[in-house]
């Protein structure tokens, strides 16, 4: 979707990287600088960690953010420039992502809720082996998977933490979820499943006291979970800018043909 609307006030925001603190003293300098709540857009400059960062901070304010990169990864930035940003900003095409509702219980009974971009991963604690059930819309459909974990991923983040355990590339615009395990020792040959984006998905611990397993939604982990549920939460939209050519379905296109 092209965006059609000027961006006059503009807020910047950077990674401790030496890389994006100059880079943001340098934009500053040329275009000003307002506060994020007071910006027609906000400018991230940094790698992937620090865009997730701005979209966790900023998904509730309907703030379109466009990021440039001067981190470690940018796959979710755009190519880094000084010049004609504006005129960038004005071109862009815009990718709308709805967030990852993590509710996990943990052993002592304390619910724990946390949004997710890319993903949501369980993972074993100790040497243990995890056992856990999975339920899909309240039909159990796993009754025992042993292995690391398990996670479930967005479009958005299915080129991350996904794809580095063996799971699919989905297009942005797919309304799918990615259910994929995390080195499963049984069932062996499980290599997971795509679900509808509507899907909810309930993981339950099987012995969580013997072989604990922590439950993590981007950047925040709740250790010494019972049960986790998982869904998209379709109330809450995030506008990410991309320059034309180099859109984020573009770019998770690229990565299916390994390129």
């Amino acid at each position: 979707m092209l965006r059609k609307t000027g961006y006059e006030r503009i807020a910047f925001v950077a990674s401790p990287a030496p890389e994006a603190r100059k880079a943001l003293a340098s934009l500053t300098r040329r275009y000003g600088n307002v506060a994020p709540s007071k910006a027609d857009v906000v400018v991230a400059l940094g790698g992937d960690g620090l865009m997730l960062r701005t979209l966790h901070k900023l998904m509730h304010t309907d703030k379109p953010i466009y990021g440039m990169h001067r981190g470690t990864i940018g796959f979710l930035m755009n190519d880094f420039s000084e010049t004609k940003l504006r005129d960038r900003l004005a071109a862009a095409h815009v990718a709308v992502i709805h967030p990852l509702t993590m509710r996990a219980r943990d052993t002592r009974g304390r619910l724990h809720e946390h949004y997710a971009i890319n993903e949501v991963s369980l993972f074993r604690q100790t040497y243990q082996v995890a056992r856990m059930a999975i339920e899909i819309d309240g039909q159990e459909r796993m009754p025992d998977l042993m292995g690391d974990g398990v996670l479930v991923s967005t479009p958005a983040g299915s080129t991350a933490y996904n794809l580095s355990a063996q799971g699919p590339i989905i297009p942005i615009d797919a309304p799918l979820l990615a259910l994929t395990p995390i080195s499963p020792f049984r069932p062996r040959r499980w290599r997971g499943a795509l679900l509808p984006d509507r899907a909810k998905v309930t993981i339950r611990v099987l012995d969580p006291k013997r072989r604990p397993v922590a439950a993590v939604a981007d950047h925040a982990e709740v250790g010494s979970v019972r049960e986790v549920e998982i869904g998209m939460d379709y109330t809450v939209s995030m506008q990410m800018l991309f320059d034309p050519g180099h859109s984020l379905d573009e770019r998770i296109l690229r990565e299916q043909f390994g390129y």
